[in-house]
C-alpha cells in the first residue's frame, strides 16, 4: 500500500511537471509570436510607452523616471507641447539618453537648457520625419474656442501620425476637434483627448472620431479642472452611432 501511494505521488508530481512546462511553453510561444504586435503601456494623463518589438517610443514622459524602468529606454521620444503634462525637462534629464532620439515642436526645443544637449529633430506642424523605421507626421493641435485660445494656440504643438508595422497610429495632443483631426484617413488606433477646459468636451471629441472611423479608439488626457471626463459617455454616443469602432477604455488614472 506504501509503495502504491508513493508511486500515485510521483505520477501526479509528474503530471503537474508536465502540463506546468506546457503552459510555460505556450506563453513564451505566445510572447514570441507576438513581439512585433503594437503593445501600449499607459502612464498617467497623456504619458505612455509604444512598444514594438525592441523599440521604444516614449510619449510626453512626465513625473519620476522610476517608473519607466524595467520597460527598456528609450529609442525615441516624442513631445507634443510646452506645458508641464507633455514635456518635462527634470524626467528627461534622469534618463539615459544615449541613442536616444527626441523629436519635438520648435516651441519645447525652445526651452531646452543651454547644457542639455540630446539628439533632437524639430519636427513642426505637416513635416513627416523617419526614426528606427518608423514614419512620423506631425498634424496640428490648438483650440478653437474663443475663450480656449490662449491655451494652444495653432502651430505650437504637434499631434502625431506614426506608421509602425503598416498600422497608422494617431495621438492627438491638446487639441479641440479640428479639420485636420476630422480629415485623418486610414488610423488604425488614435489616442484622443476630451478635457475642459484645455481641450475639448466628451461629445465634440466622439463627434470628432465619428468623422475620421479610426479602427480603434483610446480616450486619453481626460481629466481637466473639474475632475475627469466621463469616458463612458463618450464610448456610449460612438458606439451608438457606429458600433464597429472599438473603443477601448484603459487605465490612466
Amino acid at each position: 500500500m506504501k509503495l502504491l501511494k508513493i508511486t500515485l505521488i510521483a505520477t501526479l508530481c509528474l503530471s503537474v511537471f508536465c502540463c506546468k512546462n506546457e503552459k510555460n511553453s505556450e506563453e513564451i510561444k505566445a510572447n514570441t509570436e507576438t513581439s512585433n504586435e503594437l503593445k501600449i503601456i499607459p502612464f498617467e494623463h497623456a504619458s505612455m510607452i509604444l512598444k514594438y518589438g525592441d523599440t521604444n517610443v516614449y510619449v510626453d514622459p512626465t513625473g519620476e523616471s522610476s517608473a519607466y524602468e524595467g520597460f527598456g529606454k528609450a529609442d525615441i521620444i516624442l513631445i507634443t507641447d510646452i506645458h508641464g503634462d507633455h514635456y518635462s525637462f527634470k524626467t528627461l534629464f534622469e534618463f539615459d539618453l544615449e541613442s536616444t532620439l527626441i523629436i519635438a515642436p520648435k516651441a519645447v526645443v525652445d526651452k531646452f537648457p543651454k547644457d542639455f544637449n540630446p539628439t533632437y529633430k524639430i519636427l513642426n506642424n505637416n513635416e513627416k520625419t523617419e526614426a528606427k523605421g518608423i514614419e512620423i507626421e506631425a498634424i496640428p493641435m490648438y483650440n478653437l474656442r474663443e475663450e480656449a485660445l490662449k491655451f494652444h494656440p495653432k502651430g505650437r504643438g504637434n499631434g502625431y501620425v506614426l506608421t509602425i508595422n503598416n498600422e497608422r497610429i494617431y495621438i492627438s495632443g491638446d487639441t479641440e476637434d479640428i479639420p485636420e483631426m476630422r480629415n485623418l484617413k486610414n488610423i488604425d488606433k488614435a489616442f484622443v483627448c476630451m478635457n475642459l477646459p484645455y481641450t475639448m468636451t466628451v461629445e465634440s471629441a466622439a463627434s470628432a472620431v465619428l468623422d475620421f472611423k479610426p479602427k480603434t479608439v483610446y480616450p486619453y488626457h481626460y481629466r481637466g479642472t473639474d475632475g475627469k471626463s466621463d469616458v463612458e459617455l463618450f464610448k456610449k454616443i460612438v458606439n451608438d452611432s457606429i458600433k464597429s469602432i472599438n473603443v477601448e477604455l484603459i487605465k490612466w488614472y
